[in-house]
């Protein structure tokens, strides 16, 4: 099962440590969602998922502010007996004293922020999703292109680090080379990115590797980015027919999920960086509702269907 540590997800979202002396190094997240622990506050622990983030906003604030000092200890004790991975106070509120000692009985983080209780949840549930999506690692060049994320696979050495920084060099940005982090975010999206080792590296046979962040700056380098389109580079067959109007789409499946896709042969003297941003545009003009090829045999049967009229009125 995929994991966050806590220590990483403070770091990121920027949080406070409320209780420094409760150790978070052993803690992980393993679920995106987040719970507002509004029904435990009043003592309803039916179908409670403790493993869930635990968010204290204004509202439950306010409704603990009001219970006696029996009710709190009752109420935070039997929150805190569970396994959850943290409590996250909202808008700068502090715990009082009863809440911290029962979060330092039973080793339970308590973090705080001074974001609106919304704003944290979004961006908790945005992040994790992200982190904790099922994942694999492909061999490939992802790059972002006119906003679009192009995919570039092939064989070994057939030129995808060549095209990559050809579009570099365009003002396209450079994701991820050699391997491709993909995340299953949602049933619709793929997102991609680079191992924490080889981010902004790019490699070149014959010269080595190089720092696309150090040598082109930070504008052509993104740390993800969703994968729209996949171009897979082939050496060209003269036995083999390739596609050449592009009215049926072509798909590769990446965990379960449908991404557009376009063989591309190689021969001497083909700009495939160029071809690539054409790739790029006609398939953000196909999400538009924009298709050249239909365009064109819908050109192609008016032609005929006037001829016909023509022939007919001749006769």
């Amino acid at each position: 099962m995929a994991s966050v540590k806590l220590t990483t997800f403070v770091e990121k979202m920027k949080l406070e440590n409320l209780a420094p002396d409760i150790d978070i190094r052993k803690v992980k997240l393993t679920l995106p969602d987040v719970n507002r622990p509004a029904l435990q506050m009043t003592g309803y622990f039916e179908h409670f998922d403790a493993a869930r983030l635990q968010v204290i906003g204004f509202v439950e604030y306010t409704y603990m502010e009001g219970l006696t000092d029996d009710q709190k200890r009752e109420r935070y004790e039997r929150l805190m007996s569970y396994d959850i991975p943290c409590v996250i106070f909202s808008r700068s509120l502090q715990p009082d004293d009863i809440f911290l000692e029962a979060a330092r009985k039973y080793q339970r983080p308590i973090l705080g922020t001074k974001q609106t209780t919304s704003a944290i949840i979004s961006e908790f549930t945005r992040w994790l999703n992200v982190q904790l999506a099922p994942c694999i690692s492909i061999h490939g060049v992802l790059v972002d292109v006119y906003g679009e994320g192009v995919l570039i696979t092939g064989e070994s050495g057939i030129g995808k680090s060549e095209a990559a920084l050809e579009l570099i060099k365009r003002g396209h940005r450079l994701v991820a080379d050699d391997v491709v982090e993909l995340r299953k975010v949602s049933d619709e999206t793929l997102v991609g990115s680079a191992p924490d080792l080889t981010k902004h590296f790019i490699e070149l046979r014959g010269i080595g590797i190089v720092d696309v962040k150090a040598l082109f700056g930070a504008s052509s380098v993104m740390d993800t980015q969703q994968i729209d389109l996949v171009i897979r580079l082939e050496e060209w067959s003269r036995d083999k027919e390739y596609d050449r109007l592009g009215l049926e789409e072509e798909y590769v499946e990446y965990l379960g999920n449908k991404i557009a896709c376009h063989t591309l042969p190689i021969r001497p003297g083909r700009n495939i960086a160029m071809i690539c941003e054409s790739a790029a545009v006609n398939h953000r003009q196909k999400k538009m509702g924009y298709n050249a090829a239909r365009e064109l045999c819908s050109r192609q049967r008016n032609f005929l269907a006037r001829r016909r009229e023509e022939e007919d009125d001749d006769d």
